[in-house]
């Protein structure tokens, strides 16, 4: 039980990575407080936990809302008394060309990836100065370290979020806090599924993946051990830094990897609202 007694908040907790993490972190001892916009996929995931002997409490929440953040903190305090990690998870995609791109579907991306990070974090953070201690922990992706054509607006805000998390340790240096982000590779989860729902598109595209799982065993164990940089598929840390040192040779590597999407409803992209 590596995690007893610990009280983890987890955005975007209904499915896939998210909801991977808060069930491996109850069972490891941790009450997780996991919000979602999705209710009824939420009270299935608490209900899960409970049925196999953890703890977990739920706030339906959007990400996008300052007020939504700041309550799932104000649940997990004044429930249990402290907040010991935020994981930053919610998120959604988008892939075409970048003039291809509804500058209403940019600005949802924005919204939700960047926005709904420093909300959840915000609030999360200046509960940990008045704690005295906490672990921040954002879920980014490997297109943070390493744009991928056809992902160019979703690349730009995983990496605003890797820039974030690396200010946070300056700021944090010389406290009993800690930030770190996670850099999954594609990951078999419902987050294509979700493009097609919310934006109409169906998503193709070449490269190893992972499951959910694999994702969740490594962000625990940074919760254990904290680490500044996670990367789940070890061999997506050469990406990083072939695109630092020879950024040439990382442009024609990653064509391989392009994203590409077609329409798979009449009407075109929906704005995701």
């Amino acid at each position: 039980m590596r995690l007893a007694s610990r009280v983890i908040a987890i955005t975007g907790a209904s499915a896939g990575i998210g909801r991977a993490v808060a069930t491996l972190a109850a069972a490891e001892g941790a009450t997780v407080v996991m919000s979602a916009r999705r209710a009824d996929r939420l009270r299935e995931a608490v209900d899960a936990i409970a049925a196999a002997g953890g703890r977990a409490l739920m706030l339906p929440a959007d990400v996008t809302s300052e007020a939504d953040m700041q309550a799932l903190v104000d649940r997990a305090i004044a429930e249990m008394g402290r907040l010991d990690v935020m994981v930053c998870n919610a998120g959604i995609g988008y892939h075409d060309r970048f003039e291809e791109t509804p500058l209403v579907v940019a600005r949802r991306l924005v919204e939700v990836n960047v926005m709904g990070t420093f909300h959840a974090a915000h609030a999360a953070v200046t509960a940990f100065r008045r704690q005295g201690h906490g672990h921040l922990i954002v879920i980014s992706s490997i297109v943070g370290r390493r744009g991928v054509g056809g992902s160019a607006v979703y690349s730009a805000t995983k990496a605003a979020q890797v820039a974030f998390v690396e200010a946070l340790r300056a700021e944090f240096r010389g406290s009993a806090l800690k930030a770190s982000v996670v850099f999954p590779i594609s990951t078999e989860t419902e987050f294509h599924e979700t493009i097609r729902r919310e934006f109409g598109r169906e998503v193709g595209g070449a490269g190893p993946s992972q499951t959910a799982e694999q994702v969740a065993r490594a962000i625990v164990n940074c919760m254990v051990h904290p680490k500044v940089e996670v990367y789940p598929y070890s061999w997506a840390k050469l990406l990083s830094v072939l695109s630092v040192i020879a950024p040439a040779q990382a442009d024609r590597l990653i064509q391989r990897f392009r994203r590409r999407s077609v329409p798979s409803a009449p009407g075109g992209p929906r704005d995701g609202s």
